[in-house]
């Protein structure tokens, strides 16, 4: 029988035997009311489907405590009050849409389903979605994204860069239909209309908003590093709206590629009111998009009256260094004389030096010549020649004295060597076995000296001067 089975007689059986009776039953019946055994395992299930089925999404509201924030994504907490706690579980499919991160000790509101943990039998709540009780949680989380970034550092005056004195081409990141990209242009057209300005589209409210805005950033300044699109600077903007609206410029994503920035960074979010993560964390802040604007463009009409300034400036120091010019042109006119005395002196001057040195080169080239002659002698007196003539001559005659000295030396060890080889030959025991004589040894090698040492059957060798032969005793005599 199947799960769905047992599942409804168990609890038909029990309701029976919960119901009252007025009358016994008997043993037999008895037996057929009582459910099967369920293992723990299949307790839990079936804890687990009756919550899940009884209760839909319910809404709760607590303190957080005992928060885990594992490698795996997924938080796991206890939500409590002043009388109860209960288990929490939120995965990181649900989690990864939370703009913030619990505490303990946080009041939050979630929405969640009741269930029931069967590996541990804990009564748990697995959450879908979770907000600040009381204060916004919009609010809340810019509040703590703002304490995190803050304690990094990352909104201090040191870390910015400084914009640059001019600005020749613009990225602005923005959405290319809104109210900012307008302004923007406006203002620049009137300012300072020379600025190229580099438009990457973006949507700047939603939930895909902060990561288009985050690549806009990161794109631009590829393309800077690349050399595809040389950028002095970018602007970051959008118009005015809620909290909500505004959201994107408040995503850590955007904030850290801010920061992550190359170029310098101006953002313009919203009205002078409103404040972004974007705007603490950028390298200067305009109050709307036009005033970003202002920022970023000199005005042309400060710039032609500065030109006309230093034009005035620049013809004033030319008339005056010409009158200087002409003064001291003047004075060395007078001074100068006529350049041919000059030149007819300087040419005889240099046929004297000209005289000086040939007769300086003549000298230097007897000098080496008689230097050299008496070098070319010096090394014939020091020539090896004849001394490798005498040493040729000394190794012939050593070489003759060697080989006679060596064929004495061989005669005479041969002499010696045929004496000594006739005294062996005497003394030798092979020679008394020419004579008819034998020697007798054992199996073993032993020398027979003793006829007692041997008996009767025993295998014996003897050694002749041509050959050997093997006996065997069948007699001793001693």
């Amino acid at each position: 029988m199947g799960d769905s089975g047992w599942q409804r007689e168990g609890k038909h059986a029990i309701i029976n035997l919960l119901q009252p009776s007025g009358k016994p039953e008997s043993v037999s019946q008895q037996q057929s009311l009582v459910p099967p055994t369920l293992s723990v395992g299949q307790l839990n299930r079936e804890a687990r489907r009756l919550l899940e089925s009884h209760f839909g999404f319910v809404w709760v509201e607590g303190e957080v405590s005992n928060f885990a924030a594992p490698s795996s994504g997924h938080w796991y907490f206890s939500l409590k009050d002043g009388a109860a706690q209960v288990r929490c579980a939120m995965f990181r499919p649900r989690n990864q849409h939370i703009r913030f991160t619990p505490e303990n000790g946080m009041a939050i509101r979630l929405r969640c389903r009741v269930s029931l943990y069967e590996g541990r039998g804990e009564f748990q709540l697995i959450v879908e979605y979770l907000e600040h009780a009381g204060a916004g949680a919009l609010q809340a989380a810019f509040e703590q994204l703002k304490h995190r970034l803050q304690l990094e550092g990352l909104f201090d005056a040191e870390r910015k860069s400084p914009l640059p004195v001019q600005v020749k081409r613009l990225g602005v990141i923005t959405s290319p239909t809104g109210a900012a990209i307008h302004d923007v242009l406006t203002v620049l057209r009137r300012r300072c209309p020379s600025i190229e300005v580099f438009l990457l589209p973006v949507p700047v409210q939603g939930d895909s908003a902060a990561g288009e805005i985050r690549d806009a950033i990161e794109r631009a300044n590829r393309w800077h590093r690349e050399g595809k699109v040389k950028l002095d600077a970018l602007l970051v903007t959008r118009g005015g709206g809620s909290l909500e609206d505004l959201w994107a410029f408040n995503e850590e994503v955007v904030a850290r590629a801010i920061v992550a920035s190359e170029l310098p960074v101006v953002s313009a979010v919203g009205h002078e009111v409103d404040i972004s993560i974007a705007d603490m964390v950028a390298d200067s802040r305009g109050a709307t998009p036009s005033a970003a604007a202002e920022l970023l463009s000199p005005d042309q009409r400060e710039w032609l009256l500065r030109l006309q300034r230093i034009e005035q400036d620049l013809q004033r120091q030319v008339r005056n260094h010409l009158l200087r010019a002409n003064r001291e042109l003047a004075h060395l006119q007078q001074r100068l004389k006529h350049p041919g005395h000059l030149l007819r002196e300087q040419a005889q001057r240099l046929d004297e030096l000209e005289q000086r040195l040939h007769r300086a080169q003549r000298n230097q080239l007897r000098q080496h010549r008689a230097g050299l002659e008496l070098l070319a002698n010096r090394l014939a007196a020091r020539s090896p020649v004849v001394s490798i003539h005498r040493r040729q001559r000394d190794c012939s005659e050593l070489e003759q004295r060697l080989q006679r000295a060596m064929a004495r030396k061989v005669e005479r060890a041969s002499t010696r060597l045929a004496h000594l080889a006739q005294l062996l030959d005497s003394v030798s025991p092979l020679a008394t076995l020419q004579r008819g004589y034998a020697i007798i040894t054992t199996p073993e090698g032993r020398v027979v000296k003793d006829a007692s040492s041997v008996a009767p059957g025993d295998t014996l060798n003897a050694r002749l001067a041509q050959g050997s032969l093997s006996l065997t005793v069948r007699k001793t005599d001693t």
